[in-house]
């Protein structure tokens, strides 16, 4: 595992999720072979690639066409990987499915590539059982848009070498992104048992008729929402405790810990009711708009963030200074 520079990569499942990883990779100049087998990937590819490139030309990084990465579409996992520094998988969320998709990349990538999940959810030992080189597994977990948004988490199985994250690690760093290395494997990782939270309290909000799916959203994207991008909650929190920080914060509302505010610890039955609900309120809320609109919206928001966050060298502002360094 001597080579520090990535130059090929290979993207399996070619999804919203893989779709944007192969658009960061390509934007970054890293050459992609792809295999999906739903006869959509190529319109997906193309799609996300076409945001990606506007949501860069945003962020004032677009590179110039003759420096963006090739795509190649294979028909075979085998021929996807067969060249590959970089395995990124992307399959869907289903144990079986990732078993069978990893042990044939497993057989078929060389020797010293680096296979990455992109599970949401499953630790990487359980995604490891089956293959004969689990070593080089390792789940490297982002987060949609994978092209604008630069968190990735990285997490180590049981028999994960250390070099296969230290390499993983330096990759993404080149990419433009903030690599998390997860300290120890936990189901859904850090940031999807964070998000998971929000979205049982949210569920039970709509179950029992105190609020919308749009009222839930104005609640984050008017309020907290705004101080959880730029600061996040431990950061966001020692500064509600004035002077006197954390210490004082907890002070003031650690016994609001033992008063029935959430039901967490419960989830409603979603029954078809109350999916007829969410979906209702849902399509009444952003019906009026499509997809691809809706994720211009988004990428162009989120560049407007990232660019206001450059300009105070402030958390992931400093991501896009990073590669704004490296394009010069």
């Amino acid at each position: 595992m001597a080579d520090t520079s990535l130059r090929r990569a290979a993207a399996i499942g070619c999804g919203v999720i893989g779709a944007g990883w192969i658009a960061r990779l390509r934007l970054n100049g890293v050459d992609v072979t792809a295999s999906d087998p739903s006869p959509a990937a190529g319109r997906i590819i193309d799609a996300v690639h076409d945001n990606a490139l506007m949501a860069w030309r945003e962020l004032d990084l677009e590179p110039a066409p003759e420096s963006i990465g090739s795509l190649t579409v294979c028909g075979s996992i085998d021929e996807a990987v067969a060249d590959a520094q970089l395995v990124v998988e992307s399959v869907p969320e289903r144990l079986d499915v990732k078993h069978a998709t990893l042990t044939q990349i497993d057989s078929a990538a060389p020797a010293d590539a680096v296979i990455a999940s992109s599970t949401s959810g499953f630790r990487p030992t359980v995604l490891a059982e089956p293959l004969g080189r689990p070593e080089r597994l390792i789940v490297g977990h982002p987060f949609n848009p994978v092209y604008l948004l630069p968190l990735v988490e990285v997490v180590a199985g049981e028999r994960t070498a250390a070099q296969a994250v230290d390499r993983a690690i330096d990759w993404y760093g080149s990419l433009g992104m903030h690599p998390l290395r997860v300290r120890a494997e936990i189901d859904a990782h850090i940031a999807d048992r964070l998000m998971e939270a929000v979205w049982r309290e949210a569920l039970w909000l709509v179950n029992d008729g105190v609020a919308t799916t749009e009222e839930i959203d104005d609640a984050i994207r008017y309020g907290f929402g705004l101080r959880w991008a730029q600061m996040g909650l431990f950061e966001t929190y020692r500064i509600a405790g004035g002077e006197g920080g954390m210490r004082h914060f907890i002070g003031q509302f650690g016994e609001c810990l033992t008063w029935p505010w959430t039901k967490l610890m419960d989830v409603p039955d979603l029954d078809d009711r109350l999916i007829d609900t969410i979906a209702t309120q849902s399509d009444e809320q952003s019906g009026h708009l499509d997809v691809r609109e809706l994720e211009r919206i988004r990428d162009r928001n989120v560049a407007a963030m990232l660019l206001a966050l450059e300009r105070n060298a402030w958390g992931a502002g400093r991501t896009i200074a990073a590669m704004r360094e490296r394009a010069e």
